[in-house]
């Protein structure tokens, strides 16, 4: 089968930024749009299914992404990402050459084609210990092992919801918990702008954010999982009583 049908690229935008999406014609596009639809762009060029949500969140747009998606897998972007249809095949090949993998976690790069963070340079399985870092638009999943297994987004966290982050760990934990198998391949597979949500930020918010993703992970392990995330190299920082708070849980 050509990896051209095999593919996915279900992108998740609000309908004033619909038009910036850069689609790659050689696979399905599946645009998630959500706002006001009197604002939307009909895209010229591309042959793409568009589905409209009168709902806020991103884990509701990816969500929406999985249950509408036909192919084999699924890729997610965002309307600020370049994706490189090379590495897109090549992940396409391990996919199909490596049946037990459910989801694969690739790499970016900003707009200065420099990697946005530190990865591994080895290819490697995913644990809940490796997977904290993993953004949604580094992500293929093998579609129908997620849905056989009724693994989606959990929709009270990501952005658009009250806990703004956390929302592609949650995914990865619960895929690994059901017994799918998740692998890290370095390959760089698009360009993201540096700035991003997930970036840690020294304030209020965003360490109980972030401290309820612990506790959606870990349950009654979630202090101890804290503590490690603070004490793990490189060290984080959001200082004394923000760092009490967010290891407590508080």
């Amino acid at each position: 089968m050509n990896s051209n049908s095999l593919l996915t690229i279900g992108y998740s935008t609000l309908a004033e930024r619909e038009k910036n999406i850069q689609f790659l014609d050689s696979f399905k596009n599946l645009v998630i749009v959500q706002g006001s639809t009197s604002l939307a762009t009909s895209q010229t060029g591309s042959t793409y299914k568009r589905i409209e949500l009168p709902s806020r969140g991103v884990a509701k747009s990816r969500n929406a992404a999985i249950s509408n998606t036909e192919t084999k897998y699924l890729l997610f972007g965002d309307d600020d990402i370049v994706f490189n249809e090379d590495s897109i095949n090549s992940a396409i090949a391990y996919l199909e050459s490596h049946s037990d993998i459910s989801i694969l976690l690739l790499q970016t790069v900003d707009e200065k084609n420099v990697l946005r963070k530190s990865y591994p340079s080895k290819a490697h399985n995913l644990k809940l210990t490796n997977s904290a870092k993993a953004a949604t638009y580094e992500m293929i999943i093998r579609v129908e092992d997620f849905k056989s297994k009724s693994i989606y987004f959990d929709e009270d966290f990501g952005a658009g919801a009250k806990n703004y982050l956390g929302d592609e760990y949650i995914l990865i934990a619960d895929a690994l918990r059901a017994g799918l198998i998740g692998r890290v391949l370095p390959i760089v597979i698009a360009t993201h702008p540096s700035e991003s949500s997930g970036s840690l930020r020294n304030t209020k918010a965003d360490a109980l954010a972030r401290s309820k993703v612990f506790s959606r992970v870990f349950g009654i392990l979630a202090p101890f999982m804290r503590l490690l995330f603070i004490l793990k190299p490189p060290s984080k920082r959001f200082g004394f009583l923000l760092t009490v708070r967010f290891i407590l849980g508080r």
